[in-house]
């Protein structure tokens, strides 16, 4: 088990408030093991002015998705996870819907961390594919 605790979708989304997660309307809705996931609408706020996803929101998915599910295995009170590097692979134009991603671990480390994230759309086809890298570093 990657986290080390159970996760808490509620309190996930309440620590979203007030923040871009909350205004592009991404909202935490699963979590195993070691993975976690969450929605997020394609609508203006999320669409480039062709009317496409923007691929900036899908990185901010990914991003949120990961650093969130890497934040759940340290201990917050000594050290939080921030992002290093992110990759992100658009594979397929969305125009409405949800997407889904979901954050699964690769290596959870004491000083680094990796986390492969799926952005799918609601037929489960990918529509992006991330590789985040988190530096884990003193509260």
């Amino acid at each position: 088990m990657a986290f080390r605790a159970p996760v808490s979708l509620e309190a996930l989304n309440r620590l979203s408030q007030g923040t871009l997660i909350e205004h592009l309307g991404i909202v935490f809705t699963g979590a195993g093991d070691d993975w976690l996931q969450a929605t997020m609408p394609v609508d203006p706020r999320t669409r480039q002015p062709y009317g496409l996803l923007h691929g900036g929101a899908s990185v901010v998915l990914a991003e949120t998705l990961g650093s969130s599910a890497g934040n759940l295995c340290v201990d917050t009170t000594t050290h939080i996870c921030v992002g290093l590097e992110i990759n992100a692979n658009h594979l397929r134009a969305t125009r409405t819907g949800t997407v889904t991603g979901t954050a699964r671990a690769v290596h959870v480390g004491r000083t680094t961390q990796v986390w492969d994230i799926r952005i799918e759309n609601e037929a489960g086809k990918p529509v992006c594919v991330s590789r985040l890298t988190l530096a884990v570093v003193p509260a």
